[in-house]
């Protein structure tokens, strides 16, 4: 099996994430911050990983530590995971409707991180979440997995549909392209023979 286990402590937060690529989607995020470990968990049906993430953070500074820590160590443990990426198909996209909203999510696990993010949240705050960390997220989980991310929102008017849609969209995107391609089985994606 594809997975790897990931620990990461700093003086902000203190971070243990194990991941199986070729899960069920079981996700057991205890991350201290109640929206934030239900996205994590919309990650992990979505994309079929199994994700474990359990994070002692700085919340009571506010939650952008755990947040961002949190995708950095979830990116490095994807990372580690996949290796070279021999025999994946290495693109996905998804185009997901949620309620009112609906988000695109292209990428690519070129080992090339780059977001590009063109996603307005209706409102600041989710209950006492901060909407700008959605983004936040995706810029961690991008540059530590060395995933080339785009994700756009197409239209909604609710924060709450906004966010989930964006996680859900990136989650199917990257199942597809975690999927073992049976056309190049073993074989690097890439005319350069490396990613």
């Amino acid at each position: 099996m594809r997975q790897a286990t990931i620990s990461r402590a700093t003086s902000e937060t203190n971070i243990t994430v194990s991941l199986a690529v070729d899960g069920r989607g079981i996700g057991e995020n205890d991350t201290g911050v109640g929206f934030f470990d239900h996205m994590l968990d919309q990650l992990a049906r979505h994309s079929m990983m199994d994700l474990k993430v359990k994070c002692a953070g700085d919340t009571h500074i506010d939650d952008h530590h755990t947040v961002e820590d949190c995708g950095i160590a979830i990116g490095q443990a994807l990372s580690n995971a996949i290796g070279d990426k021999r025999g994946i198909r290495r693109y996905g996209s998804c185009l997901l409707p949620m309620d009112d909203a609906l988000a695109h999510a292209a990428l690519d696990l070129s080992g090339r991180p780059f977001l590009a993010w063109n996603v307005n949240m209706p409102a600041p705050k989710i209950g006492t979440f901060d909407t700008e960390l959605v983004r936040e997220f995706f810029q961690s989980l991008s540059t530590h997995g060395g995933i080339t991310m785009h994700v756009d929102l197409i239209r909604g008017a609710n924060s709450h549909h906004v966010a989930e849609a964006a996680f859900k969209a990136v989650a199917r995107a990257l199942r597809e392209a975690l999927d073992p391609d049976p056309r190049q089985s073993g074989e690097i994606p890439s005319t350069k023979g490396t990613l």
